[in-house]
C-alpha cells in the first residue's frame, strides 16, 4: 500500500515539548484545506507540477511520480549548474516542495500493477502527457476510472483533449505566441518578445480542480489547456501592436 504512512486526516504536528505555553492556551488551528486528499502527480517540468505543488500548498498529501533514471526533466533545469547536475534542478525543487517521490516505471506490467493499486486509494490524478499517452501505457482514464470511479482525473495540455491538434506538444513560447501574449510585449523597435517568466506553463494549468472545488468534484475528468487559458491573462495590446 502505497499510501499507508500518511493515515488520513492525520497530518503531521509538531512535537508538543517545543510548544510554549502561549501557544498551548490558543485555540486548536483548523486542519488544512485539503487536509486527507491523496493526490498522485505524474506531471513533469512546469504545466502540472505547479498545479501539484499549490495542492500540497493547502494540506494535500501528492505523491510525485517520476520514470527510471532522469526523472522530471526539471531536474536538470535551473540557474545552479550544481543543482542540475545531481538532478536537483532549482526549477524542480521549487515545483515539487512539499511532495513524496516515487518511481514507477509505466511501460512495464509491474509498474502499472502499483499505479493502479495507488488509484485505488487516491483522491486526484495528475498528468501532462500528450493526449493518448496514459491510454497506449494502459492506463488510461477509462482504466483509472473503473479501478476507483470517485477519482478526480486532471489532464493538463497544450491544445485540449480533442481537437485537430491535441496531439501536438505545446512549450511555453508557443503558447505565448499563439494566445495572443506575445502582442503585449517587445517594443516598437524589436516587436514582439517572450516574457521571461514562463506565464503560460504556470498559469495556464493552476490546478485543474480548484482546491476550493476538490470536495465536490469526485468521478470527474476536468483538464486545462493552457491555450485556452493563458488568452484570459493577456490585457489590452499597446497601441504599437499590430
Amino acid at each position: 500500500m502505497l499510501w499507508r504512512h500518511t493515515p488520513r486526516g492525520k497530518g503531521s504536528r509538531p512535537d508538543s515539548r517545543w510548544r510554549s505555553s502561549v501557544e498551548h492556551a490558543r485555540p486548536a488551528a483548523p486542519p488544512p484545506l485539503l487536509d486527507g486528499i491523496r493526490v498522485l502527480d505524474l506531471t513533469n517540468v512546469l504545466a502540472g507540477p505547479f498545479a501539484g505543488y499549490q495542492l500540497a500548498l493547502h494540506g494535500a498529501d501528492v505523491l510525485k511520480v517520476e520514470m527510471p533514471g532522469a526523472g522530471d526533466l526539471a531536474r536538470q533545469l535551473g540557474a545552479d549548474r550544481q543543482l542540475s547536475e545531481e538532478l536537483l534542478g532549482a526549477s524542480f525543487l521549487a515545483q515539487n516542495a512539499g511532495k513524496r517521490s516515487l518511481t514507477l516505471n509505466l511501460k512495464e506490467e509491474e509498474g502499472r500493477a502499483a499505479l493502479l493499486r495507488a488509484v485505488r486509494e487516491s483522491d486526484v490524478l495528475l498528468e501532462n502527457f500528450r493526449p493518448g499517452v496514459m491510454d497506449r501505457l494502459g492506463v488510461g482514464r477509462e482504466v483509472l476510472m473503473r479501478e476507483n470511479p470517485r477519482l478526480i482525473y486532471c489532464a493538463v495540455s497544450g491544445f485540449g483533449q480533442t481537437g485537430p491538434l491535441r496531439a501536438r506538444p505545446a512549450y511555453d513560447q508557443i503558447v505565448q505566441g499563439l494566445s495572443g501574449m506575445m502582442s503585449v510585449t517587445g517594443t516598437p523597435e524589436v516587436s514582439p518578445l517572450r516574457a521571461g517568466f514562463p506565464v503560460a506553463d504556470t498559469l495556464g494549468a493552476w490546478p485543474p480542480p480548484s482546491p476550493w472545488r476538490l470536495p465536490w468534484c469526485a468521478g470527474s475528468a476536468p483538464e486545462a489547456a493552457r491555450t485556452w487559458t493563458s488568452p484570459c491573462w493577456r490585457p489590452r495590446s499597446p497601441r504599437w501592436a499590430g
